[in-house]
């Protein structure tokens, strides 16, 4: 074993001990700022909750974030992480207006040794940043640098005016891709040498996940069910492929409705089926019985369900745009210009069905957390 002090677990030790009032040690206390946490569903929602029950094993972790449909439960503890949720305006599942959790932060940010804010493009980020007090703010942007429709596209002009605020305002920034680093650096006057660069991680229940039989015939989507996304492309590519192909679309979101009715009028209803709250042994199945993933967006941070289909052995598809370029190696992931031609869809996905992913070297969770851990340390010292 490595001597270095660079596993996890020396990282934690080392922060434990800090000092409150009269000199008496406690244990670190650490917010998490997000507009959403499981069991909603996404990419943020993932990352926040990935670290956050590693933190807490050694921290005191408290998460704060939105419920718009006050369907879960206020205050809750769920593997040692204290969540709290305060109820939301968000309009087409956006921004997350919250003035509970404003006035919550306004008075309790200043608790907290560290408030670590994610998500630029919602409310809950600017919050934090507003009533940072005495607390380090690590800020971890997952910027897509554009809205998911055009109106949201133009909010974001005038909402940078209001968004400069976290980076001024944070301690430090945690990007997820080289992408999203250069992105922010285009837009924002920014010192780099705030700025960090830490991959999201696989759960190592995916890197050895069920082994199963393959078909030769299902493609996968996993995630939310919007325009950007792409999906729609898969579905019009599917009367070029095989009879036998189907498309599992694991996820939901505004735009489900729109691909029921596309898959309709193309005679490939019974071909295209839709899957949601699935458990994490049921959605570990689904990556290993897929032959092919695919995520097609506009524009993403990072891709995580393309680390997750990755590190269950299925090769990828995704569009050559933001960060999803830096998964194409035509070896395990293959790019596709867009706007998608379904015609050379088609053709990529008879070329790549079949095919094995060699091994891939993805971070896990762990390793994550312990360089996240690095950042708050090097914040606690300023």
């Amino acid at each position: 074993m490595d001597k270095r002090k660079t596993t996890l677990e020396t990282a934690y030790t080392t922060l434990i001990p800090s000092r409150g009032q009269n000199g008496i040690e406690h244990l670190m206390k650490i917010a998490q700022i997000c507009h959403r946490y499981p069991p909603y569903i996404g990419g943020v929602e993932e990352h926040v909750r990935s670290i956050s029950e590693r933190l807490a094993k050694k921290f005191e972790v408290t998460v704060f974030t939105t419920d718009p449909s006050a369907r879960f439960p206020r205050v809750e503890t769920v593997a040692n992480v204290e969540i709290r949720r305060f109820r939301a305006w968000a309009p087409d599942d956006a921004y997350y207006f919250s003035r509970g959790l404003r006035k919550y932060l306004e008075k309790h940010s200043g608790s907290f040794e560290i408030v670590h804010a994610h998500n630029y493009h919602a409310l809950p980020s600017l919050y934090a940043a507003q009533n940072k007090g005495s607390s380090k703010l690590v800020f971890t942007p997952h910027f897509h640098g554009a809205g998911s429709t055009f109106f949201r596209s133009l909010l974001n002009i005038p909402y940078r005016f209001f968004g400069k605020k976290i980076f001024s305002n944070a301690d430090a920034i945690v990007c997820v891709s080289n992408y999203e680093r250069a992105s922010i650096l285009k837009q924002f006057k920014l010192d780099e040498n705030r700025i960090s660069v830490i991959p999201n991680g696989v759960d190592l229940e995916y890197l050895i996940s069920p082994k199963v039989e393959k078909t030769g015939r299902t493609i996968l989507y996993v995630g939310r069910i919007q325009k950007y996304k792409g999906v729609q492309y898969l579905v019009k590519a599917l009367p070029q492929l095989g009879d036998d192909k189907i498309l599992e679309i694991v996820g939901k979101g505004p735009y489900k409705e729109n691909l029921i009715k596309i898959a309709r009028s193309l005679g490939v209803s019974s071909r295209v089926r839709f899957f949601q709250d699935l458990s994490q042994k049921e959605l570990l199945r689904k990556y290993a019985e897929a032959d092919i993933f695919a995520l097609l967006s506009k524009h993403e941070a990072y891709g995580i369900t393309v680390a997750q289909a990755l590190a269950s052995g299925v090769p990828c598809i995704v569009a050559r745009t933001s960060a999803l370029q830096e998964w194409i190696d035509n070896e395990n992931c293959y790019g596709i210009d867009y706007e998608i031609d379904v015609r050379e869809l088609a053709h990529l996905i008879g070329d790549v069905m079949g095919k094995r992913v060699a091994d891939v070297k993805l971070p896990t969770w762990d390793e994550v957390t312990e360089k996240l851990v690095s950042v708050y340390y090097k914040v606690m010292s300023y």
